[in-house]
C-alpha cells in the first residue's frame, strides 16, 4: 500500500468520447467496463471509495450493452456507462447502508427511481459509493485521489473520488448544502446539482427539502446525460415538472454578463483559491463577458427514532444536530422558510439581467486530515436557492484542484450547462 503522501496516476474515464468505437467492434462496452475495474483494482484499496461492488452484475450488464450497439439497439447514449450509486439511495442488488452502522446490511430490495431509470437507459451499476452519515458530516474514511493525506469532501465522497479516479464515468450524488459541488472542487471532476426537485428523488433517504439529486462525472456531456436518461425516464419529484433541457448536452453559449458572487466562503478563502479566481475573472473579461460584481426543524424525523433504536451507532455530530432540532420550535421553522421565499425571489430578479452567478465551489483545495469533509459555505447559496449548480474543475490551489462554480436559475440548468461549456474552453 502507498504511503499516503505518494501521488497517484490517475485518468478519468469519459464515455460518450468513446461509444463511436463502439458500432464498428473497435471498442465495446466489456472492455471499456474492464479498464475501469483495472484501475478500481489498482486504486480503491488506498482511496476507499466504495462502500459494495456488484462486479458479477456490472460485467453481466456491459455484455448486454456489447451486443446491442454493434446492431443499434443500444437503449440510451449511456448504455454501457459504468456508474456508481451514493449509498443513501436504494439499489436492489446491493444493501443502502446510509454511512451508518445503524443500517449495515440493509436492503430495500428495489431500486430508487434514479436507478431503476438508469438501468432501463442501459447502464452498468458497478457498485455503491461511500457517503457521509446519512449524507451530513460524519466522515467515512474515503481519501482524495490527488493527495490520501487529505479529504475528497463531502457528502459524495466516494463518488467524487470515484470518478476522479477514473473508476468509473459517473457516479451519482445529492446536495441539502454542498454535497455534490465541494468534492467535485476537492477531487476535480464535474459536479452538477439540479435544480431542486428537478430530478425524482425516489428511494433517495435524504428527504430534506432543498435535497437535489446531483452527478459526478468526468465531463460536461457525461453528466448532462446521466441526467437527462434519469429525467426522460422517472422526470421530477412528484408534483415538479422535472430537467428542462435537450436530449443531449447543451452547445456552449457564450453569455452576455455573468456576477460574481463573493459568498459566504470568500472571506474565508485562500490566498491562492483567489488568485485562481481573480485569473478566471480576468479570462472572462477578455473574452468580451460583462461582470457584475437552515433547515434545522426538518431534521428531527427520522433522527428521533434512529435515536431510539441505537444511540451508540450515531455520531455525536448527528445526535447534535437531533438536539438543535428538537428544540427548534414550528413557528421558529415557519418564519426560516419565508425567509427563503424572499432570498429566491430576490435572486430570480436577476435572470434579466444576468445569464448566470459564478464563483468558486470551496474556499481553497481540500484541507487535509480526514476527520471533516470542508467548508460549504461557498455551495449553501445554490442549496438554498433550489438552483442550478455545476463545478468546473478548472482552477487549483497548491498544485490541487479547485472548481470554478456557475449557478443558473431555476429550472435553467440547459442554460447553466451551455454557459459552463462556454467558459470551459477559456481554460
Amino acid at each position: 500500500m502507498l504511503a499516503p503522501e505518494e501521488k497517484l496516476k490517475l485518468a478519468t474515464k469519459p464515455y460518450l468520447a468513446t461509444t463511436a468505437r463502439f458500432a464498428n467492434g473497435a471498442d465495446t462496452p466489456r472492455d471499456f467496463l474492464e479498464r475501469c475495474l483495472a484501475d478500481l483494482a489498482a486504486l480503491e484499496p488506498k482511496i476507499g471509495a466504495f462502500v459494495h461492488l456488484n462486479l458479477e452484475g456490472a460485467r453481466a450488464a456491459a455484455d448486454h450493452s456489447t451486443r446491442r450497439w454493434p446492431e443499434g439497439r443500444q437503449r440510451s447514449p449511456i448504455d454501457g456507462m459504468p456508474l456508481g450509486i451514493k449509498d443513501i439511495i436504494e439499489t436492489a442488488d446491493m444493501p443502502t447502508e446510509n454511512g451508518s452502522p445503524l443500517f449495515a446490511g440493509w436492503r430495500s430490495e428495489r431500486d430508487g427511481a434514479s436507478v431503476a431509470a438508469l438501468r432501463e437507459a442501459g447502464a452498468v451499476i458497478v457498485g455503491k459509493t461511500v457517503t457521509t452519515e446519512f449524507a451530513a458530516t460524519e466522515p467515512r474514511g474515503t481519501r482524495n485521489p490527488h493527495d490520501l493525506r487529505r479529504t475528497p469532501g463531502g457528502s459524495s465522497s466516494g463518488s467524487a473520488a470515484a470518478v476522479a479516479a477514473g473508476m468509473l464515468s459517473a457516479a451519482l450524488g445529492t446536495q441539502v448544502i454542498g454535497s455534490t459541488i465541494r468534492p467535485a472542487s476537492y477531487c476535480g471532476c464535474i459536479g452538477f446539482k439540479a435544480s431542486v426537485r428537478a430530478l425524482n428523488r425516489g428511494g433517495s433517504y435524504d428527504g430534506l427539502s432543498q435535497s437535489a439529486t446531483g452527478v459526478l462525472a468526468a465531463t460536461l456531456e457525461d453528466a448532462w446525460q446521466v441526467a437527462y436518461e434519469i429525467a426522460v425516464r422517472a422526470g421530477g419529484d412528484p408534483g415538479y415538472p422535472g430537467l428542462f433541457g435537450p436530449a443531449s448536452a447543451p452547445a456552449p453559449r457564450k453569455p452576455r454578463r455573468l456576477a460574481f458572487l463573493e459568498t459566504a466562503g470568500w472571506d474565508a478563502a485562500s490566498t491562492g483559491a483567489k488568485a485562481a479566481m481573480a485569473d478566471a475573472l480576468a479570462r472572462i473579461k477578455s473574452a468580451g463577458i460583462e461582470l457584475a460584481t437552515s433547515q434545522s426543524h426538518e431534521w428531527r424525523w427520522p433522527l428521533n427514532t434512529y435515536r431510539e433504536r441505537d444511540a451508540k451507532k450515531l455520531s455525536q455530530a448527528l445526535l447534535d444536530r437531533l438536539a438543535e432540532a428538537e428544540r427548534m420550535s414550528l413557528d421558529q421553522y415557519r418564519e426560516d422558510l419565508a425567509e427563503r421565499d424572499k432570498v429566491r425571489a430576490s435572486y430570480a430578479e436577476l435572470a434579466p439581467d444576468c445569464d448566470a452567478c459564478i464563483g468558486l465551489s470551496a474556499p481553497a483545495a481540500a484541507p487535509s486530515g480526514l476527520g471533516s469533509t470542508g467548508d460549504p459555505n461557498c455551495t449553501v447559496h445554490t442549496s438554498l436557492l433550489g438552483i442550478p449548480a455545476i463545478s468546473l474543475p478548472v482552477l487549483q490551489d497548491e498544485g490541487l484542484p479547485l472548481g470554478l462554480q456557475i449557478a443558473g436559475f431555476v429550472n435553467g440548468d440547459a442554460q447553466a450547462f451551455a454557459t459552463a461549456a462556454a467558459i470551459k474552453v477559456l481554460f
